[in-house]
């Protein structure tokens, strides 16, 4: 991803076309309604994009504004920019931003919805699968099977959570919303380092996941992505820097969207590359890498 601040190149870089800021939640409503307008009726969607750890806004801005165009996706695209100090060094920092976050970002989420909002898509990336995931379970307690309701989907990509966490987290759903998609790699450092900083004994982290063993009972599809990871820029974000990923993901959105106009009961879930398994109809299974698995 390349941006420029100063005399950029429309064709390769991001740059900031401009800055408004609304003085009030009803000009923020008007803008998001024009917008999703804009699109076909069964595309008026909004896709919430939770940032990771070490992110400017900034960055998250040209992050998400990269994954729209490159992913096509349609409807809208809202950003929740949470205070990340930006530092390698600031995880501890991070770690407790995210609690400080997750009141504004269930605001936020309820708040799309009465805005006019067809269907709302949770995007996370990293620590702010944390965010969305402790923000999720606190709307549930409130407002049981609010997320299968109001939810289009959930999308964690390599998701910095510990696994007994995340099953505590998932036993607050009276049902969970579909889709619901983790995608993992077992060659994400960065991952491997968050486990290390807290205890080599700790279990692994979600988004490294080798095993099915502890999620085989969870309703959520899990897809691998470690073979991309050695043509991606990031290891951690193989999602949106690996090109050859992102060309399939594309073509898995186009070949669902064909299938359904022939009212096929498919997803995109169904056609993403990589090892999918949804877990939650699988039985018996035991200690076995990932990357061996099939559907």
């Amino acid at each position: 991803m390349e941006f420029s601040y100063a005399e950029p190149d429309p064709y390769t870089q991001f740059t900031m076309a401009a800055r408004h800021r609304f003085e009030k939640t009803s000009d923020f409503d008007a803008r998001l309604q024009d917008e999703v307008r804009s699109f076909p009726r069964n595309e008026r969607d909004v896709i919430v994009f939770v940032h990771g750890f070490n992110s400017t806004q900034a960055e998250t801005v040209f992050r998400a504004a990269q994954l729209t165009y490159d992913l096509e996706t349609p409807g809208a695209t809202v950003i929740y920019s949470w205070p990340s100090l930006g530092s390698p060094l600031g995880y501890a920092y991070d770690a407790d931003s995210i609690l400080f976050a997750r009141d504004g970002l269930e605001n936020l989420l309820r708040h799309l919805k009465k805005a006019g909002a067809n269907r709302i898509v949770l995007v996370a990336h990293s620590m702010g699968s944390m965010l969305a995931m402790e923000t999720l379970r606190q709307i549930e307690i409130k407002s049981p099977n609010w997320s299968e309701r109001n939810l289009g989907g959930v999308v964690l990509m390599s998701p910095d959570l510990d696994i007994d966490v995340f099953r505590s987290q998932m036993r607050r759903f009276e049902k969970v919303p579909q889709p619901f998609l983790v995608l993992v790699s077992r060659k994400d450092t960065i991952l491997n380092l968050s486990r290390r900083i807290r205890d080599y004994r700790c279990r692994e982290r979600l988004g490294s996941l080798s095993s099915l063993d502890l999620v085989s009972d969870m309703p959520i599809d899990i897809s691998d992505t470690t073979q991309f990871s050695n043509n991606a820029e990031s290891g951690h974000f193989v999602a949106a820097t690996s090109p050859a990923l992102l060309s399939l993901f594309n073509s898995a959105r186009e070949t669902a969207e064909a299938f359904q106009k022939g009212n096929a009961k498919l997803s995109v879930n169904d056609f993403l590359p990589g090892t999918i398994l949804r877990t939650g109809q699988v039985t018996g299974v035991s200690v076995t890498p990932v990357a061996t698995l099939r559907r």
